[in-house]
């Protein structure tokens, strides 16, 4: 597989995609972290106004978002579901940046919709543990398939590796819905004072979605080019 000239393509492809994804994520980021927002609110002050001010369902806000905390690292923005925690980045959390707010609105509607239960979360959810497994073990799965000859294996392998598609399929539903719910917490509860704040905040959370929609892309052409292996290995 490691010289198949497909293989090779498809790598070429996957890397062409992904990196144009990311450096539009990231200029986007650059362009819109310059930008102050009207309310000169930090990230972390945004996602506490939203949590006190927006409605999570039947869920009081303090606990959907349990915690507001800082974390590691750049982009690294993240709602943990299993004790309801909301992680923003260091440059997210202490600037008072139109992205940052964007940003910040995001991981809240990510708390929004696991008060909700909305289907997508919860099935997301379900897949999460076979997700982070999939990958590695349908790789093992298929080579050594393909070292014995044993058709079977690839199967297998490939079954692992649609799990993981299936995740990330399910994904897209997720953050374009956590985009939507952003939008319209922030436009309600008046955060987005100026048409600078919302064309930056639309900007910022079409850019992110859009790199979901390329991890999605990678992943089918990666399971596409694995069934094209076991009709081969037949």
């Amino acid at each position: 597989m490691f010289f198949d000239p497909l293989y090779l393509g498809l790598m070429v492809l996957i890397v062409i995609i992904s990196g144009a994804a990311q450096l539009y994520i990231r200029s986007t980021y650059g362009r819109w972290s310059r930008v102050p927002n009207a309310a000169r609110l930090t990230g972390a002050q945004v996602a506490e106004y939203l949590r006190d001010h927006a409605r999570f369902g039947d869920v009081p806000g303090r606990q959907a978002v349990s915690a507001i905390t800082i974390v590691p690292g750049a982009l690294s923005d993240h709602f943990d579901p299993r004790d309801r925690s909301l992680g923003l980045s260091a440059a997210v959390a202490e600037q008072a940046s139109v992205a940052a707010m964007a940003v910040a609105a995001h991981e809240v509607g990510h708390a929004q919709q696991s008060a909700e239960g909305t289907v997508a979360m919860r099935l997301r959810g379900f897949l999460v543990p076979a997700a982070s497994l999939g990958p590695n073990v349908a790789y093992g799965l298929i080579i050594a398939g393909l070292i014995f000859n044993l058709a079977g294996l690839v199967s297998l392998g490939i079954a692992f590796f649609a799990v993981a598609v299936l995740f990330s399929l399910l994904t897209l539903p997720v953050e374009i819905g956590a985009s939507r719910r952003a939008l319209a917490m922030l436009s309600s509860s008046g955060l987005l004072e100026s048409d600078e704040d919302r064309r930056g905040a639309r900007s910022m959370l079409t850019a992110a979605a859009l790199t979901y929609v390329a991890a999605a892309v990678t992943a089918v052409l990666t399971l596409l080019y694995y069934l094209t292996i076991a009709r081969r290995s037949n």
